[in-house]
């Protein structure tokens, strides 16, 4: 969850394209978390307090959380579709299959105990939403990818896994990197951002591979983020200049839920 946010904040000033280098200042003088974190933070809490093997008292409680943490930023870079929704009074989905389902689902993955019961959740999650299949398929595979990180699966497994399930990953960052260009849907960004993580070295590395690729530099980095810190941990350094960057009240929503689900 804290690596999807780190991801965030130095992905931001890459957020519609990078110079394609893995050599660039990791926190940058306009580095800030985005929509990205905010939401995560938001899905965070609504999964530390819901009960959440009812539906409805766990999609009610997420678009409270996502209303009341994310219209206290409200120049955080949210689509205009997801705004909208934010600013209405009734919480139907608008069939988004943008990356917004995929990168706030990571706390879903460490709130669960199975795999099947962490893509359940994550469903859930994105329906509120980005209720298209393809936004379900996102945000179900980063929440895989995670959950199978952060239970001992080797990279070889979490590939295969996605691969037989959700998306083919058989490219490496290397190869699209030349090519690749901005795409906010998951089925252009999702498989790029896992990759991203498969290809690494180690945490910082995954962020770097991400970020490198041009695309949406902070959703794929988040994304990236999110299982690199499942699998490997977010050096101590990290962690604490990233805290920099996150104001107070956003630091109290954090860790309102981040005692209780990283268990």
């Amino acid at each position: 969850m804290l690596g999807a946010i780190i991801g965030d904040i130095i992905g931001s000033p890459y957020e519609f394209g990078s110079d394609k280098t893995k050599d660039f200042l990791l926190f940058a003088p306009e580095s800030r978390p985005t929509d990205d974190s905010i939401i995560t933070i938001a899905v965070g809490c609504a999964c530390a307090e819901a009960e959440l093997w009812d539906e409805n008292n766990f999609k009610q409680l997420l678009c409270e959380y996502i209303r009341e943490i994310g219209l206290r930023y409200p120049d955080a870079g949210y689509g205009d579709r997801f705004y909208q929704w934010m600013i209405m009074d009734e919480d139907e989905p608008y069939g988004g299959y943008t990356n917004g389902s995929a990168m706030r689902v990571s706390p879903t993955a460490w709130a669960a105990d199975t795999l099947p019961e962490v893509e359940e959740l994550a469903k859930w999650s994105a329906e509120i939403t980005h209720d298209h299949p393809e936004g379900i398929k996102g945000a179900q595979a980063v929440a895989a990818a995670i959950f199978l990180a952060r239970t001992g699966a080797d990279k070889a497994e979490i590939r295969e896994y996605i691969e037989e399930n959700y998306y083919d990953l058989n490219f490496t960052t290397d190869e699209i990197r030349p090519t690749y260009s901005h795409d906010m849907t998951c089925e252009g960004s999702v498989p790029q951002a896992i990759v991203a993580f498969l290809d690494s070295e180690d945490f910082e590395d995954a962020i770097r591979n991400a970020v490198s690729l041009g695309g949406d530099g902070d959703t794929i980095a988040c994304i990236a983020g999110a299982i690199a810190e499942a699998f490997y941990g977010i050096p101590e350094d990290l962690q604490e200049e990233a805290f920099e960057y996150i104001d107070e009240d956003l630091q109290e929503y954090y860790w309102s839920y981040a005692d209780t689900l990283y268990r």
